[in-house]
């Protein structure tokens, strides 16, 4: 679970938030009470990072299989 700390605190606070990473926590900075962005180690980075690839390219493999098959699309060169 993400720490919430706002963004004057984290600037104040780094020190602290640098060792709490290294750690393993992470935490989830706001700025007027809305995320702005998320402090995790960087194992726990590339493992999000690896996730949203490969969801992204199921994704994309989805939609070109949908468009392949709709006989009523064109594809660029008009056929």
């Amino acid at each position: 679970m993400d720490e919430t700390i706002s963004a004057a605190a984290a600037n104040r606070q780094f020190s602290r938030i640098l060792r709490g990473v290294q750690e393993g926590r992470s935490f989830l900075v706001t700025s007027h009470g809305k995320p702005v962005a998320r402090i995790v180690p960087c194992d726990q980075a590339q493992v999000a990072m690896v996730a949203a690839r490969a969801e992204l390219l199921d994704r994309l493999v989805e939609t070109l299989a949908r468009g392949i098959d709709r006989p009523d699309c064109e594809t660029p060169d008009g056929r």
